[in-house]
């Protein structure tokens, strides 16, 4: 039986912030890119733009894993991808499950990049029994009667959910019980979990959301200010024209 659940990234247990963490897999994509062109070295600069973020950020991330680069020449780009690769987890294989096969976790299932990057897709699970067995990225749909099993007979230690919001934490109860420690949460609900799992949300229309606010900061800076709406006190009572507090006038919209 495989022995994945057990194996964990040394990440935390060497101290390496988790905003350092989060940075790690945008230097992998970009100097996997430069591994791709076969380009040998990167300067710190040439790197931090590719990877959006400031040279003297990337600097302080790469001490941590006890890289510095070579005043001059750059970091070496084939070291880096097996060093950070490394520190991610990636040069293990990660057996990962996918419950909810709808739209969305159909396309998850043919998304290409797990494989390329260490992770395994074991199994596709559906509550549908219509679904049962049916093909998918290859695989033969589960029913979640099978998860547990499955879990074990693989060990599995990371669970995507792609289930409606009403059903994920149900799902997220049974990953956890069986033995999934870290979940990868695509339904539009927050998951409750103990201590000692990891759970990452990904929320397409909160995503969307923020992109429209900033869409309407950027339309209104375009455009004319609105004059404001003037304002008159507040007639009668024996207050004086003052508010409720007795100092601030009350005011309204006219």
């Amino acid at each position: 039986m495989a022995t994945g659940r057990t194996h964990r990234p040394a990440t935390r247990s060497r101290g390496i912030p988790e905003a350092t963490v989060a940075r790690l897999p945008l230097y992998l994509r970009a100097l996997t890119a430069l591994s791709e062109r076969s380009v040998p070295t990167v300067s710190s600069e040439e790197l931090a733009a590719a990877a959006g973020v400031n040279s003297a950020k990337l600097r302080k991330d790469f001490s941590y894993l006890g890289s510095y680069g070579t005043r001059g020449v750059g970091y070496d780009v084939e070291y880096l991808v097996y060093q950070i690769s490394r520190e991610l987890g990636l040069t293990q294989d990660w057996p990962v499950v996918i419950v909810g096969i709808g739209n969305l976790g159909a396309a998850l299932a043919n998304y290409g990049g797990f494989a390329s990057r260490g992770f395994r897709v074991a199994a596709l699970i559906d509550a549908d029994p219509a679904m049962a067995g049916k093909p998918v990225a290859g695989l033969p749909v589960k029913h979640t009667d099978e998860l547990e099993a499955i879990i074990e007979e693989n060990g599995v230690s990371i669970g995507v959910i792609a289930t409606p919001a009403g059903a994920a934490q149900q799902v997220c109860d049974r990953l956890v019980a069986a033995g999934v420690t870290s979940i990868l949460n695509f339904a539009p609900t927050v998951l409750s979990v103990p201590d000692g799992v990891d759970v990452r949300k990904v929320d397409l229309s909160i995503e969307l959301q923020i992109l429209a606010f900033h869409e309407q900061r950027k339309a209104g800076e375009e455009s004319p200010a609105a004059p404001a709406a003037p304002a008159r006190a507040v007639r009668g009572g024996s207050g004086g024209g003052k508010g409720p507090d007795g100092d601030v006038p009350a005011v309204m919209p006219a």
